[in-house]
C-alpha cells in the first residue's frame, strides 16, 4: 500500500501474459445516425472521437458557454453524456438520472432511484456514475446498489429494474452499461471488499437474465455456478491455490465493457485481486486466472472466447478495467484489428482482436515493476522486488496507476490515442503481519498503518505537487510518444478528440482545454469553477456542432486528498459549449472553511499512536491520508472532535447513516473511537500551528 505517495519514476519496461482462443462470428450493425453519440465512446468501436469539424483549430477560440444545468449532487461527476433523438441523457452522484432537450437545454425529467445512504460507505472511490446506455425507446443504468434499471426515453418512467448482486454483500454498480443485439450488459466493483467479479446480461425488454460469466473461479465445494463462465472453471481453478475463494477473489468488472461488431466478440476488463496481497490470495502461487485481463466473450451466450492476461499473480491493484478503443492500423504493411488499451501498469498494449495476441505492449512512462518480456513470449518478466507478501516494496507506479478510468480517444485523423496520463506516482506496498478478513470494510491484505503522509507541511506540498500529470498523444502503429503536454495534477479528466483537429479536457482545478490534436499546443480555455474529471463529447443539432462535459470533483480521497486539501464540495453542472455562445454560470459561492476548535489538553503520545493506527485501518480510505479530506469534511475542522458523546453518536451510535457514515461499533470499541478523537485533535493541533506559522511568514 501507500507508504507515501511521491514523484518517483524508475525504469522499466513492458508486461502482459497468457492467451487462449477461439472462435468468432461477424454480423454487421447499422452506425449511429450522424451527429449523435449514442453510446459511451461515440460508437461501438469506444474511440471517443467526433467526426464533426464545424468547430475547429482555426474558430476555436470562439467557443462559448452555450447552456449549462446545475445538479442537486456535489460529490464526483464521472459520466459521460449520451446524445440519441434530439436529447442528451446523463447519470449523476448517487445514480440520478436526467433528460435535457439537446439544443435548449430544456430538463425533460429526471430519475432517482433513491440509493440508500449508507451504501456509500461500500463504493470504494465516491458514489460515482459513469453513465447510461440507450436503446430505441429505453434508458439502462446502474445503481450504486447494485440494480440495473431500464427507463421509458420519453417520459423518464421505470420499466424494470432487477437486482444484479447479492444485496447482503459489498457489491456496487459505477460503470455504464452497454446494450449488445437485444442485452444490456453490467458488472460490478467491490474487490477490495471482498467480492467475486462477474458480468452479467439481461434481456433489453424484459430485464430477465439471459447469461452470466464469473471471472475467478467458485469455492470448489460448491460445484459449478450454472453460468456460462463453468466450461472455464477447471482453467481458472488450476492457477488458484489455497481458498482464495473464502474472500471473494476479485476480479471485478467494473468500468470497460466493448462491443466488437465485425467479430461479434465482447470484450470485458477484469479487475484486482482481493486482497492485493497475492500471498495471502493464493499462496504466492499460480496466474490467478481471469484478474487483470482482458477476455473475450460471444455477447449473445456468454461463451468464452479467449483472454489476454497483462498481469499473472496481480498483487498492486492493477487493474484491466481502463477503456478499450478498437480500431484498424496499419502495422508492418499489414492491416490489423486491433484492441488498445493502457491500463493502470502504465503498458500502451496493441491486442490483434481475432486471437487476443498481442502485437505490441509498450511502456508510455518509465515502471518499475517490470524487466521485459522473454524472447517468443508475451507473459511478463515481474521484477522480484515488486513483490511484497514478506515484508515491503516500493512499486511505480502504485495503486492509483499510470492510467485510471479516465476514457482515452483515439484519432483515425491522426492516427494518434490521446491518453490522460497520472506521470509521478508510486507506492509502498506493505504485508500485514496477520491477515483476518473483515467483512465491513477493505481487504487489500496490506498494511494500512504505513499509510502515512510526512507531518511537515512543505514536505506534504511537495510531494502533491510532484505527483502530476500529463496529456501523451501516443503513436501506436510507432510505439512512441508523438507530443506530451505535462499537468500540474493526477487524474485530469477524460478526453474527445474531433476531426476539426482539437483534444478536449478537462483538469480537476477546474478548468475546460482545447488542445491542437497534432502539436498539444493550447488553443482555448474556459474557468468551470469545478473540477472536470469526466470525459467530453461533441455532438451536432441543426447544424450546429456542440461539445458537452460534466463538471464535478470527487473521487477516491486517497488518491485526491493530499493534493486538494480542505475542497469545497460544489454542485455538479453539465456544461454545454458552441461556437460564440453567450451564456454565462453564476460563480459558485464561497463556503467558509469552519474555525478550528482545540478545546483540550493534548492526549499522551501512546494514545494518540493508537489512534493513529486506529484511523488508518478505518478511516484513511474515506477520510483521507492524515485525515486530509479530499471531497469529505475535513475532520480536523470538524466540531464533532470537541464533544466526546457527539463523536461517538456518530462513530458508534450511526447518527450520519443516511449521509453514508455507517456505525462502526461492530468494529470499534468506546476506547477506540475517543482514541481516534484524540489522534484528530492532534492533527487539529497540527493544522493550527502550521497555520500560524504561515501567516507569521
Amino acid at each position: 500500500m501507500l507508504k507515501y505517495i511521491g514523484s518517483l519514476l524508475t525504469a522499466a519496461a513492458l508486461a502482459c501474459a497468457s492467451v487462449m482462443l477461439a472462435s468468432c462470428a461477424k454480423p454487421e450493425m447499422a452506425p449511429a445516425a450522424s451527429g449523435e453519440w449514442r453510446v459511451n465512446g461515440g460508437t461501438n468501436d469506444e474511440q471517443h472521437y467526433s467526426p464533426l469539424q464545424q468547430i475547429s483549430q482555426s474558430n476555436v477560440g470562439r467557443l462559448g458557454l452555450g447552456w449549462f444545468y446545475e445538479f442537486d449532487t456535489d460529490r464526483g461527476q464521472e459520466a459521460t453524456p449520451i446524445v440519441a433523438g434530439g436529447r442528451i441523457y446523463v447519470s449523476t452522484a448517487w445514480s440520478k438520472v436526467f433528460a435535457f432537450d439537446a439544443g435548449s437545454g430544456k430538463l425533460l425529467w429526471s430519475f432517482d432511484p433513491k440509493v440508500r445512504g449508507d451504501k456509500a460507505f461500500e463504493a470504494c472511490c465516491d458514489v460515482v456514475n459513469r453513465g447510461v446506455a440507450v436503446e430505441g425507446n429505453r434508458v439502462f443504468f446502474g445503481a450504486l446498489d447494485g440494480r440495473l434499471i431500464a427507463l421509458d426515453a420519453g417520459t423518464g418512467k421505470a420499466l424494470w429494474s432487477v437486482q444484479t448482486t447479492d444485496p447482503k454483500k459489498p457489491y456496487t454498480i459505477t460503470g455504464a452499461p452497454r446494450v449488445v443485439r437485444g442485452k444490456v450488459i453490467i458488472g460490478n466493483g467491490g474487490a477490495e471488499y471482498g467480492v467475486r467479479g462477474y458480468v452479467s446480461a439481461y434481456d433489453a425488454a424484459s430485464g430477465k437474465m439471459a447469461w452470466r460469466f464469473y471471472t475467478v473461479p467458485p469455492n470448489p465445494k460448491s460445484g459449478p455456478d450454472g453460468a456460462a463462465s463453468d466450461p472455464q472453471i477447471p482453467m481458472m481453478a488450476a492457477t488458484w491455490h489455497g481458498e482464495g475463494w473464502l474472500n471473494g477473489g476479485g476480479g471485478t468488472v467494473w468500468d470497460s465493457i466493448v462491443y466488437d461488431e465485425k467479430y461479434n466478440q465482447l470484450y470485458i476488463g477484469v479487475g484486482n485481486g482481493g486482497p492485493y496481497d497475492y500471498g495471502i490470495r493464493s499462496q504466492g502461487k499460480g496466474d490467478n486466472l481471469f484478474l487483470s485481463s482482458i477476455v473475450a466473450l460471444n455477447p449473445d451466450t456468454g461463451k468464452y472466447i479467449w483472454h489476454y492476461q497483462q498481469i499473472p499473480g496481480e498483487s498492486w491493484d492493477y487493474t484491466a478495467t481502463q477503456n478499450m478503443i478498437l480500431a484498424t492500423l496499419s502495422i508492418g504493411g499489414q492491416s490489423r484489428d486491433v484492441l488498445m488499451q493502457v491500463p493502470k501498469n502504465g503498458l500502451f498494449y496493441v491486442i490483434d482482436r481475432r486471437t487476443g495476441v498481442p502485437v505490441s505492449a509498450t511502456p508510455v512512462v518509465p515502471v518499475s515493476w517490470f524487466k521485459g518480456f522473454p524472447a517468443g513470449s508475451w507473459r511478463p518478466s515481474i521484477d522480484p522486488k515488486a513483490y511484497y507478501s514478506k515484508g515491503s516494496a516500493l512499486v511505480s507506479p502504485g495503486m492509483t496507476g499510470v492510467h485510471s478510468w479516465h476514457p482515452m480517444a483515439f484519432s483515425p485523423t491522426s492516427g494518434l490515442v490521446y491518453v490522460p496520463i497520472q506521470a509521478n506516482n508510486a507506492a509502498g506496498y506493505t504485508a500485514l503481519k496477520t491477515f483476518k478478513f473483515n467483512p465491513h470494510g477493505w481487504n487489500t491484505g496490506t498494511d494500512l498503518t504505513e499509510v502515512r503522509l510526512p507531518e511537515d507541511p512543505a514536505r506534504i506540498e511537495a510531494i502533491a505537487k510532484g505527483a502530476t500529470g500529463a496529456l501523451v498523444a501516443w503513436d501506436p502503429v510507432a510505439q512512441k510518444a508523438r507530443w506530451r503536454v505535462d499537468q500540474q495534477y493526477e487524474r485530469n479528466g477524460g478526453v474527445l478528440a474531433t476531426a476539426g483537429g482539437l483534444v478536449f479536457q478537462g483538469t480537476p482545478d477546474g478548468r475546460f482545454v482545447a488542445y491542437a490534436a497534432d502539436t498539444g499546443r493550447k488553443l482555448w480555455e474556459y474557468a468551470a469553477g469545478n473540477g472536470i474529471i469526466a470525459a467530453p463529447i461533441s455532438y451536432e443539432l441543426n447544424g450546429q456542432q456542440y461539445v458537452a462535459v460534466m463538471a464535478g470533483f470527487g473521487g477516491s480521497t486517497i488518491a485526491t486528498g493530499f493534493q486538494f486539501p480542505q475542497r469545497e464540495r460544489r454542485a455538479g453542472r453539465l456544461l454545454i459549449f458552441r461556437l460564440d455562445g453567450k451564456a454565462s454560470a453564476p460563480a459558485y459561492p464561497t463556503i467558509p472553511r469552519p474555525a478550528l476548535q482545540i478545546t483540550e489538553p493534548e492526549a499522551p503520545a501512546a494514545t494518540i499512536k493508537v489512534g493513529e493506527a486506529t484511523f488508518a485501518n478505518n478511516c484513511l480510505v474515506c477520510h483521507g491520508l492524515g485525515a486530509i479530506g479530499g471531497i469529505l469534511p475535513d475532520l480536523r475542522r470538524s466540531p464533532a472532535i470537541t464533544d466526546k458523546v457527539v463523536f461517538k453518536s456518530i462513530v458508534l451510535d450511526g447518527a450520519l447513516t443516511s449521509q453514508g457514515m455507517i456505525s462502526f461499533r461492530h468494529r470499534l470499541s468506546d476506547a477506540d473511537a475517543e482514541a481516534i478523537r484524540k489522534y484528530l485533535q492532534y492533527r487539529a493541533r497540527a493544522l493550527a500551528s502550521n497555520e500560524a506559522s504561515a501567516q507569521a511568514r
